[in-house]
Order: C-alpha cells, then structure tokens, then sequence
C-alpha cells in the first residue's frame, strides 16, 4: 500500500436546502485516502456519509472545496470530463443495486464497458463470465435482476462496479439489504477482489462486521 494520496477530499462543505431550512451536512470536512488503502465510513444516520461517497465519486458536486483523485480536481470539469475519468478511475456500488432491470446479468455486466473499454468484445464478455463465475454467478448469465436473490443482485453490482479495472472501489452501504451470511459472502467477494490490483477500497457502513476487516475507519 502506497503512502501517496489517491482520493483526496479537502475542506467540504455541502448543504441541502429543506422545507423548513437549510440542512448543513458536510462541513470544512477533510480527508485523504492513500492507493490500496481498505477505509470505513461510519457514523449516525443523517451524519453525511453517503453524500461524502457521492462527491468523492464526482457523483455530486460540493459547494466548496475540493476532491482531487490521483491529483485531478473532480470537480473543476465539466459533467462529461468527470463522467468519463469516473468511468475509467472509479467503481460504484450502490446500496439499491441500480442494475438494469430489462438487462440478463452478462449485459448488466458489460454495461460500462461500452462507454471506455478498448478491448474487443470478445474480450470483455470472456472477461466478464470469469468474473462471475468467481462470484457464483456464471450459471445466472441469462437471468435478469428480478430473477436473482438479494445477495447475488449484489454480487453482481460488484462486478459491473469492477469491469474497467478502476483503481477507486467506492461502496455505498453493500451489505444493508442483505442478511448476515449473505452479507459475509458479499464481502468476501469485495475485500478479494480489490486486493487482486491492490484496489483502494472506501465504504459506508453500520456493519461492525465490515468495519473490522478494513484498515482504517473514519466516523462522521
């Protein structure tokens, strides 16, 4: 694991405006994650932890300050430029799946690969069945999202998160919908993964579980 910042967040600040106010979620708020490095986020429900994982994803855009990953300003671009090294740099997963419910699991799958992926398509779907079935999905290629369980609509949003071989792997919650055998294998599937390139690897959590198996834990 490199000392050097790949995710920097620096001095944000992000407020919503309610119905009865304005609601400050991140203030003057600060972090750096260095290559490799395995971080939980923890903290109270409301506490901004899923909005941090959205600005650090360039998903959102802060009212000031910065993110910089591998030293780019995130948030400097327009919203093509971020969307397109966001596809290259870094992989999502969300707590909802947000799989593509009129797709089978091998096109939910190579989904982002249409987008930047230059290898052949032969390529990417021989990658892809490989990548499934180490997660005990390549016998489910032909099955849509609503056809699978829980636990395996998760596995499968880790490996559509994965499929551009980013060196970020941001996690919204993974293991919030799933029960608790499930949610070890999920992680199980997550933690090896991203070790295989020495992946940095952020996630929001409440699962203790998950926190004790990361290098370092942030509360907000």
């Amino acid at each position: 694991m490199s000392d050097s910042p790949v995710l920097e967040a620096i001095d944000l600040n992000k407020a919503y405006r309610m119905p009865h106010g304005v609601v400050q979620v991140l203030e003057s708020y600060s972090l750096s994650i260095a290559q490799g490095e395995h971080v939980c986020i923890m903290g109270a429900s409301g506490s901004g932890k899923s909005t941090l994982l959205h600005l650090l994803a360039g998903l959102d855009v802060p009212d000031s300050g910065e993110v910089r990953v591998k030293g780019e300003p995130l948030h400097s671009w327009g919203e093509s430029k971020r969307a397109a090294f966001r596809a290259n740099a870094i992989g999502v997963v969300f707590q909802d799946y947000h799989l593509m419910p009129d797709l089978d699991v091998l096109q939910n799958v190579l989904v982002p690969t249409r987008a930047v992926n230059a290898l052949p398509m032969s390529e990417r779907i021989s990658l892809a069945k490989s990548r499934l079935e180490a997660v005990g999905l390549g016998d489910r290629l032909d099955h849509r999202p609503v056809e699978l369980s829980g636990g395996e609509q998760q596995r499968l949003a880790v490996v559509r998160a994965l499929m551009n071989d980013p060196d970020i792997l941001l996690a919204d919650e993974p293991t919030g919908n799933l029960d608790a055998e499930t949610g070890d294998r999920v992680l199980d599937d997550l933690f090896r993964l991203s070790k295989e390139r020495e992946r940095t690897l952020v996630m929001v959590t409440h699962d203790p579980r998950l926190a004790e198996r990361c290098d370092r834990v942030v509360r907000l």
